[in-house]
C-alpha cells in the first residue's frame, strides 16, 4: 500500500483531533462564522481559529470573508483525497483476506 498522499495525510491528521471532528460536524449542518463555532466549544476564540487553520490546510474546510467575518464551510476535496486512500487500503486488505480465506479453507490446495 502506498503511503497516503500529502492531501490525504493532512486530512487524516486533522481528523485525529476530536474538537476538529466536532467542528466538521457543525459545519456539515451549515456554514458558520468563527464566532458561532467559538460559542459551541469551551475553548478560546484563537484556539478555534487555530483548529480551523489546520482544517483549511488539510483541505477539509474553506472560508469566505464577508466584511470582518470569516465564514467557514466544508470543502469536500480533502475528504475525497482521504477517502481515495482509505478505499485503496480496504481494497488491499480485502484482497489479502480473500487470499487467506481461500488458502486456509478446508480442501484448499497447499
Amino acid at each position: 500500500m502506498a503511503p497516503p498522499s500529502f492531501a490525504s495525510a493532512a486530512a487524516l491528521d486533522a481528523l485525529g483531533n476530536p474538537t476538529r471532528r466536532e467542528m466538521l460536524q457543525l459545519l456539515g449542518d451549515s456554514p458558520r462564522t468563527v464566532g458561532e463555532l467559538a460559542e459551541a466549544f469551551p475553548i478560546s476564540r484563537p484556539a478555534v481559529s487555530k483548529h480551523l487553520r489546520v482544517l483549511e490546510e488539510a483541505g477539509l474546510v474553506r472560508h469566505a470573508t464577508e466584511g470582518t467575518r470569516n465564514i467557514y464551510e466544508l470543502d469536500l476535496g480533502g475528504f475525497e483525497a482521504a477517502r481515495r486512500w482509505l478505499d485503496g487500503f480496504w481494497d488491499q486488505a480485502l484482497a489479502r483476506f480473500k487470499l487467506l480465506a481461500e488458502n486456509t479453507a478446508p480442501g484448499a490446495k497447499r
